[in-house]
C-alpha cells in the first residue's frame, strides 16, 4: 500500500479541515513547496494537492501553487478542487497536474464525468467519492463540499465507473476525516472485496503507525494522509516502507 501525502490549500496557506468544515481550520506555517519538497526527498513518488479556495469559487483558483510543485519536484500530483468544466481539467493538467481528481461531479453528471474519461484518458482521472454510512451502514456519497447528502451508493457508482474503464478511486468516510481517529477498515476491505479491479484509495483517519499497518491489510492500493504527517504523528521510520510500496 502506498502513502500519498496530501496538502490542502487555503489563501495560498496549507491548512486541515476537521471534517471537511470551513469553520475548523487549521493553519500550518509551512511553505507548501517547502512541505512538497521534504516529502519528496523523504520518498513519495504522488502528492495530493486540494485546492480548497478553488472547491468554494467552483475554479482552480492555486494553479501558481501548482506550476511551483509539479515544476520544482519530481513527485507525480493528483490535484482537485474546483473542477467544474473540462478546461478547468486542462488548465490543472496544464500546469502540471498528473491526474485530475473529480468529486461531485461523478455523483451528479454521470454522463459528463463519462465523457471527460474519454476525453482525459482514464489513467489521467480520479474519481473521489465522500462518503457517509447509513443507519444501515450503506456508504452513501455526499456531494458540494459534503453539504449534501445523495441516495447515490458507494457500491453503485463503483460498478457505473468500472464498466467505463476507470481504475482510481479516492473514496473519504466523511466521519472519520481529519479525526485521527483511525481509518474505516471495514469499508475499504468491502470495497476491495466487491470490486478487486478498483484502485482503492482511503482517506480519513490515519492517526499513527498501527493504522498504517492494519489498513494495508483491507486490499486497499493506497492512503491519503495529511494531518497525521504535518502534525509529526508518523516518525520517518514508520512511514518509510509505505514510501517503498509505491
Amino acid at each position: 500500500m502506498e502513502l500519498i501525502p496530501a496538502i490542502d490549500l487555503l489563501d495560498g496557506q496549507c491548512v486541515r479541515l476537521h471534517q471537511g468544515d470551513f469553520g475548523q481550520v487549521q493553519r500550518y506555517a509551512t511553505d507548501p513547496l517547502e512541505l512538497a519538497q521534504g516529502y519528496a526527498a523523504a520518498g513519495a513518488r504522488r502528492l495530493h494537492l486540494v485546492d480548497l479556495d478553488g472547491a468554494r469559487a467552483g475554479e482552480p483558483r492555486n494553479l501558481a501553487v501548482l506550476q511551483r510543485v509539479a515544476g520544482s519536484t519530481s513527485l507525480e500530483v493528483q490535484c482537485g478542487g474546483g473542477v467544474r468544466t473540462l478546461d478547468h481539467a486542462r488548465a490543472l493538467l496544464a500546469a502540471g497536474a498528473r491526474r485530475i481528481v473529480i468529486g461531485s461531479m461523478a455523483v451528479e453528471r454521470p454522463d459528463e464525468t463519462a465523457a471527460w474519461l474519454t476525453e482525459l484518458g482514464t489513467g489521467r482521472v480520479v474519481l473521489a467519492f465522500d462518503v457517509r454510512l447509513s443507519p444501515e451502514g450503506e456508504p452513501l456519497a455526499a456531494t458540494r463540499g459534503w453539504l449534501e447528502d445523495t441516495r447515490h451508493s458507494l457500491w453503485t457508482l463503483l460498478d457505473r465507473y468500472l464498466a467505463l474503464g476507470a481504475r482510481d478511486y479516492l473514496v473519504t468516510d466523511i466521519g472519520r476525516d481529519g479525526t485521527l481517529a483511525g481509518p474505516n477498515d471495514a469499508l475499504y476491505a468491502e470495497a476491495a472485496r466487491r470490486f478487486p479491479a478498483a484502485r482503492i484509495i482511503a482517506s480519513g483517519g490515519v492517526g499513527n503507525a498501527a493504522d498504517l499497518h492494519r489498513l494495508a491489510t483491507t486490499g486497499a492500493a493506497a492512503v491519503v494522509v495529511g494531518k497525521a504527517l504535518l502534525d509529526g504523528r508518523l516518525t520517518p521510520a514508520e512511514i518509510e516502507p509505505f514510501w517503498r510500496a509505491a
